[in-house]
């Protein structure tokens, strides 16, 4: 994924987010996941045709298309009103698709970080499955403040480094990245447990 193109999958990820949890009305987040969409299908069209057939570009940018059409799959959604259910099972697809390219991140690419990376795009993947597909409601709110911290944690900082020239990636940063990650969703579980209703008034 193009260092650009990560940097707004973290804003339309966060906007996601904010969405889910209740802050950000389905319309308003539309016009971004359309930006982001039409952006992630252009240029991995653009990067393919340029490829000359080469095999490792091809193979790069064809991921970026899984962010492109769910994108535009919630965009549509939240502009026509359309049920989830369709979305839920696409994401299905997707979490699958992100775990074959975490792994090929470690065989191919020896880059432990983002193979980290696609995996926990698979964990929320997975949870748009679970919410969209299965009715899983009381994990709505979880799977929106994962989705926000993801934005931030595996969209908007790695691309700032990359952008720096300051990204590194290895064993070592590949654990940090998991730790992460294992962090990140317990604190979204946390944050997402339904309040507990605040106990009626004493009679006086």
């Amino acid at each position: 994924m193009s260092n650009v193109g990560l940097l707004y999958v973290g804003a339309v990820l966060f906007i996601n987010g904010l969405m889910l949890l209740g802050i950000v009305p389905g319309k308003a987040a539309a016009a971004m996941n359309l930006f982001v969409g039409g952006m992630q299908v252009v240029f991995p069209t653009l990067i393919i045709l340029q490829s000359g057939g080469d095999a490792g570009t091809v193979l790069g940018a064809s991921g970026l298309y899984l962010f492109g059409f769910t994108y535009l799959y919630v965009a549509w959604n939240q502009l026509t009103g359309a049920p989830g259910e369709g979305l839920g099972w696409f994401s299905l697809f997707v979490a699958g698709c992100a775990i074959v390219y975490g792994i090929l991140q470690f065989t191919m690419f020896a880059d432990p970080v983002f193979g980290v990376i696609w995996w926990s795009w698979a964990v929320l993947w997975f949870l748009f499955f679970l919410v969209l597909a299965r009715g899983r409601d009381a994990l709505t709110r979880t799977t929106g403040w994962f989705t926000l911290l993801l934005g931030v944690f595996t969209g908007a900082v790695p691309a700032m480094l990359l952008l720096a020239g300051a990204y590194r990636t290895g064993a070592v940063e590949g654990i940090v990245a998991a730790v992460l990650t294992v962090v990140l969703l317990a604190l979204s579980w946390l944050l997402g447990r339904p309040r507990a209703a605040a106990p009626p008034p004493a009679a006086a």
